[in-house]
């Protein structure tokens, strides 16, 4: 069965564009990251609606977000309002609209919506559409093409945290500056293709996308790199938004990696695994463990993990050693001893998590990622001395962003001869890819 084809399906389209006022408008989304937002607008164009990713943030974000925001919000709001501001004024009222997704949980990012609507009413820019999606209502907020979506923008998500990954492990090493970014740009291209056609199938797209996948992993085969094993493995963990966004944390990894490190990034399929166990938590909480409600999230979630083995088959010699946990439930029974995830919410108990799971990869040290008053970053950062304690003194930074950044460069130099100096005595030993000298 094809997705939305033929006439009927065109009809359909047009009718959903008019739905959410989006006729002749262009739908931006916020940078999570980039590659993220750029194949997510791609799936998202499968349905007939122009999506893009927001161009990248500047000073001017930061000036238009700092006029209507007081300093109670967390930066992430003021970045991601300065740039829908910076939008509104470049292309016109009436020739854009914005993506906003929101979620359940104690973080201020459920408000983002809200907050974003709002500050366009009082603006003036009460017609400019603001479009929400959300876990708690099975994504029905984006009308009746919501299963097609999800699993095309499932697929898009797996696949951008793939060519991330791959980005993330080359770059530190090669030889010519800026190879690795040209290389991930045109992956994103020729994945973006596949996610974006119009009226296939789902099997279809999947061949689609499985082959442009495959060239990728060629695209960054080729890339002259010279791999070092005594760079220090960083793991990098924290708000999903901040750490993902590269204007929001001051391209931080890009610096760890101009100073002599390599990072594993937490990615964002992580965060829909947790999602889906808290749904099937809450069913269970509420005696529905055998509803409806709960077998139709278990198809879901086999679907989601079929497509996901699939989309990277092509990668499995390339991400030896940089395995992913296969079952989230691994992430949180990590992080249980320090903040059950039965009675704590949220990326503070991922990033707790997580980095005891870094640990046991081999890595050098973690950094957590977090915006200026982060509610997440707060209670990590008083967690994680015991959770050094416990991983043989494994170094742990909190960084905290709001746009005032300074010595940066000097903090992470710091960190990372902390992180080499744990390296020369680790009882975890990492495992590398076969193209590392010395692999094992």
């Amino acid at each position: 069965m094809a997705s939305g084809a033929g006439a009927g399906g065109a009809v359909k389209v047009e009718a959903a564009v008019r739905a959410f006022g989006l006729e002749g408008r262009r739908l931006y989304l916020p940078q999570m990251p980039y590659g993220g937002s750029y194949l997510l607008a791609a799936a998202i164009r499968s349905i007939g609606v122009d999506a893009r990713p927001a161009p990248d943030s500047g000073e001017r974000t930061l000036q238009l977000g700092g006029t209507v925001t007081s300093g109670d919000e967390c930066y992430p709001q003021k970045i991601t309002i300065g740039d829908f501001l910076t939008l509104i004024e470049d292309q016109g009222r009436d020739k854009v609209a914005f993506l906003m997704p929101t979620a359940n949980g104690p973080c201020r990012f459920g408000q983002y919506h809200h907050l974003v609507r709002r500050t366009l009413d009082d603006l003036g820019y009460p017609d400019v559409p603001v479009i929400t999606i959300t876990s708690s209502d099975g994504y029905a907020s984006i009308g009746e093409y919501s299963q097609h979506l999800v699993r095309t923008g499932w697929r898009a998500v797996v696949a951008q945290d793939a060519l991330q990954k791959m980005l993330l492990k080359t770059r530190p090493y090669e030889v010519e500056k800026g190879a690795s970014d040209a290389v991930y740009q045109a992956s994103l291209e020729d994945v973006g293709e596949a996610l974006s056609a119009r009226a296939i199938s789902h099997k279809e797209r999947l061949a689609r996308l499985i082959a442009a996948l495959t060239r990728s992993r060629e695209r960054f085969r080729g890339v002259e790199a010279v791999y070092d094993p005594s760079r220090p493995l960083i793991g990098v963990v924290g708000e999903i938004f901040c750490r993902l966004n590269t204007f929001a944390n001051s391209d931080l990894i890009r610096r760890v990696e101009e100073q002599g490190g390599e990072c594993w990034l937490s990615d964002i399929a992580e965060w829909i695994w947790y999602t889906d166990d808290e749904h099937a938590r809450r069913l269970a909480d509420e005696g529905r463990t055998y509803s409806k409600a709960n077998a139709i999230r278990k198809i879901k979630a086999a679907i989601q993990r079929r497509d996901e083995e699939a989309l990277l088959q092509p990668f499995a010699e390339e991400f030896v050693g940089y395995e992913e946990a296969h079952d989230v439930r691994e992430v949180l029974a990590a992080s249980f001893p320090y903040l059950p995830y039965t009675g704590a919410l949220g990326e503070m108990v991922l990033s707790t998590g997580k980095a005891v799971y870094l640990h046991g990869k081999g890595a050098d040290g973690i950094i957590d990622i977090s915006p200026f008053t982060c509610m997440n970053g707060i209670v990590t950062e008083a967690i994680y001395p015991v959770v050094q304690r416990d991983l043989d003194g494994l170094p742990i930074r909190t960084f905290y962003f709001d746009g005032t950044q300074a010595e940066l460069e000097r903090d992470i130099g710091i960190f990372l001869e902390l992180a080499r100096t744990y390296q020369r005595r680790k009882k975890v030993a990492r495992r590398y890819p076969a193209y590392f000298p010395g692999a094992r």
